[in-house]
């Protein structure tokens, strides 16, 4: 199982999008304190909609007690720093793709640790970076298309036309 994870969210509604994201890609989600909202907010829950209580959600103090708490895990860094497009590497099915804060993203420290685990979306000109909820989307979608969109519905029966 694909994970996401977010060190620091700020927005509750990014983080509830990505929730919801996560639901429908039967990814679990991974929240890093400290958070920007508390668990409870309305604003959470509406961009979650009523998926929000069948999420596989972690919540831990801080970064070294993720670390801890998964020992071996390989993460791959979503930050405008890295040198790689994320579509550069190979994602394993039980990866954890993880996402800094809205206002300052992954600190440094971090990333000079992880130098060739990091990846980037590339985007025009000088725009800083893209919505929090949008590039989680991306690059976990580009990860399940590598592992063949594992158990997930590839057809649909949602229309009463056929087409």
């Amino acid at each position: 199982m694909l994970n996401i994870v977010l060190l620091e969210p700020e927005i509750p509604a990014n983080t509830g999008n990505i929730g919801r994201t996560c639901v429908a890609a039967g990814a679990r989600l991974h929240l890093i304190e400290p958070l920007g909202f508390r668990l409870s907010e309305k604003a959470l829950k509406r961009a979650g909609m009523d998926y929000w209580k069948d999420l596989d959600v972690t919540t831990y103090m801080d970064y070294p007690d993720f670390l801890a708490r998964n020992p071996g895990a390989k993460i791959y860094m979503a930050t405008t720093k890295a040198q790689k497009v994320y579509t550069e590497v190979s994602y394993e099915p039980d990866s954890y793709i993880m996402f800094g804060k809205e206002s300052a993203g992954i600190p440094e420290e971090i990333l000079v640790e992880n130098k060739e685990n990091c990846v980037r979306i590339p985007m025009m000109g000088d725009i800083r970076s893209l919505n929090l909820g949008n590039s989680a989307a991306i690059v976990l979608y580009e990860a399940l298309r590598q592992n063949g969109f594992k158990g997930m519905e590839l057809g649909g029966d949602l229309h009463h036309l056929r087409w």
